[in-house]
């Protein structure tokens, strides 16, 4: 049969592994789908580097659009990133009639409405299992393996390069500052690395994957974001302590009233199988009716793995190719005419949650009393309490308290009044727990 012609938007780190597994898996491929899939033009503004990387066997052009307008074109795989220019070109690809593959979270997190709205109207498919988890297919098991469950909850651990980091300050006991410049020098943070740090990566990722599960709209901008630059030595060794581990995790649960959706460090029990993902590992835990608890582990990032995701979408994009658009797996798993937006996405303060909570206070008698008593009025439920040895500063004491599940408004009113204290010292610590059961 006649092959399956691909053209790739930037062979950069990622499109210079879909060109190598691509090429080095040909055969086995080919049998897969049934016909060969080819990539036979590259777009990418470092034209020489495309053509070393390619050996002369793609036609190598800097105009993407003559790729993504090229009548010969069956699939257009974007892995050029951002919001703007890629924007643009997935949307003109998609208006001449050419599917798309696609890596690139945070365009479908911002952008994903207009997309996939396009798409559908012009009757061709949008696959991104590698936008979300590198390798690891948690987009196919929540639009195709789970399609029989009710999803309640997913929590992943969706950036490696904030894993590594938590697990580097863990592990070598350093602070924040040293465990981001051992991963920027083992090339795993960028050298401007807020998007990671600062929970935004993270965030793309698990607004698409609520889309998915709840049949929501793709909002971006009701996600909940904190990052991981304040996390502190001393609360990671508490953690330890106290049977829990800290991780940054994107969360999204279904409420009676509307779909939690937020990314936080996380105090996760040591017990479970996601706390002990460790390094730039990624893992994602879907919580169905049916199924029950599945785990989802793999490498989240890197040129080879993400490239076996861009891949694999190839491979179902191609099978569906002559398939009738109306009976296509939806690209947000469900119909476009049955995404609602009944089941909003929830405000902070009426998440609810455990949490963790360090004070400085005054060491006399009957300040603690003061602190239980106002966790009381707000309806606040301690589980459990540990205070360390009183350190240089003999009149201080620092204590722990874990609660008793509550909600963000309740617990956030409660470290108001605490901290209006005079006998408080610092802010309070708070960092939220799941115990993911």
């Amino acid at each position: 049969m006649n092959p399956i012609r691909i053209g790739l938007l930037g062979i950069g780190t990622v499109g210079g592994g879909t060109w190598e597994v691509i090429t080095r898996n040909a055969e086995e491929i080919s049998r897969r789908v049934g016909r060969p899939l080819t990539i036979t033009r590259i777009a990418d503004l470092d034209t020489v580097r495309a053509r070393e990387l390619s050996g002369g066997a793609a036609d190598v052009t800097d105009d993407a659009r003559s790729v993504t307008r090229d009548p010969d074109i069956d699939i257009v795989v974007e892995l050029i990133g951002g919001y703007g220019i890629a924007r643009e070109l997935v949307l003109d690809a998609i208006a001449h009639g050419k599917h798309v593959v696609t890596a690139n979270k945070a365009l479908l997190a911002t952008h994903g409405e207009e997309i996939f709205a396009a798409s559908h109207q012009n009757g061709v498919v949008v696959a991104f299992e590698a936008a979300v988890g590198g390798g690891i297919p948690i987009i196919k098991a929540l639009r195709e393996g789970l399609v029989a469950n009710r999803i309640e909850w997913i929590a992943g651990i969706i950036n490696g390069t904030t894993n590594f980091i938590l697990s580097e300050m863990r592990d070598r006991g350093v602070d924040f500052p040293s465990a981001l410049a051992d991963a920027q020098a083992n090339g795993y943070a960028e050298a401007d690395p807020t998007f990671d740090i600062e929970g935004i990566d993270a965030a793309h990722k698990i607004t698409l994957m609520a889309a998915m599960a709840f049949g929501i709209p793709v909002q971006f901008d009701a996600c909940y974001v904190e990052g991981v630059t304040r996390v502190e030595q001393t609360d990671i060794r508490y953690a330890e302590k106290l049977g829990y581990r800290l991780k940054l995790l994107g969360i999204t649960r279904r409420r009676e009233h509307g779909v939690e959706l937020r990314v936080h460090p996380c105090l996760v029990p040591t017990t479970r199988l996601i706390a002990n993902v460790e390094g730039v590992m990624n893992a994602v835990l879907v919580q169905g009716d049916a199924v029950g608890p599945t785990l989802y582990y793999g490498a989240g990032a890197g040129s080879e793995p993400t490239a076996s995701a861009v891949i694999a979408d190839l491979v179902d994009v191609a099978r569906l190719i002559t398939a009738d658009p109306g009976h296509r797996v939806p690209s947000l798993a469900f119909q476009p005419e049955h995404v609602s937006a009944d089941l909003p996405v929830l405000p902070m303060d009426d998440v609810v949650t455990s949490y963790y909570l360090r004070l400085c206070l005054a060491d006399r008698p009957g300040v603690l009393a003061d602190v239980t008593r106002i966790l009381a009025d707000e309806r606040v439920s301690i589980e459990s309490a540990l205070q360390q040895e009183p350190g240089a500063e003999e009149d201080r004491a620092s204590i722990v308290l874990l609660t008793h599940p509550t909600t963000e408004r309740a617990i956030q009113a409660a470290i108001a009044r605490i901290q209006a204290l005079p006998t408080s010292y610092a802010d309070v610590v708070l960092i939220r727990m799941e115990k993911l059961s």
